[in-house]
């Protein structure tokens, strides 16, 4: 489904990415690990055309993309959840819904039910402006907005960052079932322990680079990676 082939992308002299190759098969629930600022979110916005890429290139679905517009990208089915959620706080529940479904107009009376059923407190508050929203609830929003464009690929950029312990297993919970319709998701995430029991393979960027990659099973074994990232 997606594949980048040897990526760089710089700010000036210095590299936010260094060659990095990774790729997602449909379906594939794929996770990226790393400490902040080795590139994690960078990437991300890459695929999405957000930021402009040095060289390399980014394949999706058979098709260079890496040239494309950001609108030209969601078109193609690569919908991103941005760090920071990125809500617009003044509107309406519902209306952050239907702004993610801008591209799917015709479909979106099928999309809000199932949408609702997945987070049932978004069709109990559809009509509070986001911004009233606990954290976990904009971040349910965020993901849902994205739903609404029945993406192909989803990229999610910290979905859990400072959320409760009990709102970070419900959204995990929820990315399982996600992985469980064949939706293709890429997950940028500090929290390790969820990434690596939630994924099928994962990518440990540090450095701007690709470290270690692999089976997540297996890397939540790695002894290094035990150290690093689990603590243990």
């Amino acid at each position: 489904m997606l594949g980048i082939d040897n990526l760089i992308v710089k700010y000036g002299a210095a590299y936010a990415l260094k060659g990095i190759s990774l790729n997602v098969n449909d379906g594939e629930f794929v996770s990226i690990i790393g400490p902040n600022g080795a590139g994690k979110t960078t990437l991300l916005r890459a695929i999405s055309r957000l930021v402009p890429i040095t060289s390399g290139a980014i394949i999706f679905a058979g098709e260079r993309i890496d040239h494309l517009e950001p609108g030209l990208v969601v078109r193609r089915g690569i919908i991103h959840v941005p760090e920071g959620r990125k809500l617009v706080g003044t509107a309406s529940v519902l209306d952050n819904l239907k702004l993610g479904a801008y591209l799917q107009w015709s479909k979106i009376k099928d999309n809000l039910p199932s949408v609702y059923e997945m987070f049932p407190i978004l069709g109990e508050r559809k009509k509070q402006q986001s911004r009233t929203l606990s954290g976990g609830e904009r971040q349910m929003l965020a993901i849902g907005r994205a739903l609404m464009g029945n993406p192909k690929l989803l990229l999610l950029d910290e979905v859990t960052f400072g959320l409760a312990p009990k709102v970070i297993d419900f959204i995990g919970s929820k990315l399982k079932e996600l992985h469980k319709l064949q939706i293709g998701i890429l997950l940028a995430e500090q929290n390790a322990e969820l990434a690596l029991t939630l994924s099928d393979r994962c990518y440990v960027i540090e450095h701007s680079g690709i470290s270690k990659m692999g089976i997540a099973s297996e890397l939540r074994d790695d002894p290094e990676i035990r150290a690093a990232y689990l603590g243990i």
